[in-house]
């Protein structure tokens, strides 16, 4: 949004596009509880997983938890950007985001490699790595199993790794594969993101709309509105609001309420008419 957008709404920024600052998230506190959770297993590793159905909250989630262990002194935290590797591009990728130099050539070296690295950040500190995986329901199983042993030190009795993978419900089905249970019975941290209450709904635009700086930017009728129409979802909840939010701007109306929504989404709402014979 640019600057006379902004100026016209009286907002710092648009408080409805998913890059919003991290003062402008809106954390529940079973979010909050799992960061905790999470930040308090790092001395010991392991793995997490956060789920929910998209656009229910697992990407603040997980920005929310990369900031807070970002801010910690000693605390090494990666992510993971390609999922759907195969084990040699994911061997890759650890590689660049732990600053291990890896040859394909030699897998074996690349695990020495990779474990020797966590090692030495344990010994130097008394804190595991992290690893960050978004959209963890695309990894093949090969990369799953490379990544548990790859992790596991001693028999399976330490954790060279704190592992945190994010997904929808379909990364639970994952886990529920006979070749899976090996890991899935690993994960010791859960967040499950169920669809939002209305209650939650109305929080989170009072806490966008506050830190954005104008509360009033947004009539209570069309609040109560776009709460009702996001069915639990907050992207429904941000995405519906943008776009009354470019509305307004061309109409220039500096307060959304619920008859520019009724103007903008008249045409959706209305019933399709019956076809000619």
């Amino acid at each position: 949004m640019i600057r006379s957008q902004l100026n016209f709404f009286g907002i710092k920024f648009n408080p409805f596009e998913p890059g919003v600052p991290l003062a402008a998230l809106y954390v529940t506190a079973p979010t909050n509880a799992f960061c905790r959770r999470v930040q308090g297993s790092l001395h010991d590793g392991g793995f997490a997983m956060v789920t929910g159905e998209p656009g229910c909250g697992k990407s603040v989630a997980l920005r929310i938890l990369a900031h807070e262990l970002s801010t910690q002194r000693d605390v090494m935290v990666a992510t993971i950007d390609h999922p759907q590797s195969r084990p040699p591009d994911f061997y890759r990728e650890l590689g660049d985001r732990f600053g291990v130099p890896l040859s394909m050539s030699n897998r074996w070296g690349g695990f020495k490699a990779l474990r020797a690295r966590w090692s030495e950040h344990i010994a130097a500190c008394h804190m595991r790595p992290i690893l960050i995986i978004d959209e963890a329901q695309q990894m093949m199983d090969a990369v799953f199993a490379e990544l548990r042993i790859l992790a596991s030190k001693d028999f399976d009795s330490q954790s060279l790794l704190s592992v945190v993978f994010a997904g929808d419900s379909r990364l639970l089905d994952r886990f529920r594969h006979p070749d899976m249970i090996p890991l899935g019975t690993r994960i010791r941290r859960r967040l499950v993101i169920d669809y939002a209450t209305r209650d939650e709904l109305a929080a989170c635009l009072t806490h966008v709309l506050d830190a954005a700086g104008n509360c009033g930017l947004l009539s209570k009728e069309l609040q109560a509105i776009l709460v009702d129409h996001a069915a639990g979802n907050y992207r429904v909840l941000m995405n519906t609001a943008d776009e009354l939010l470019a509305a307004a701007f061309e109409r220039q109306k500096p307060v959304l309420d619920e008859k520019l929504f009724m103007e903008v989404f008249a045409s959706t709402q209305r019933k399709p008419s019956a076809r000619k014979k």
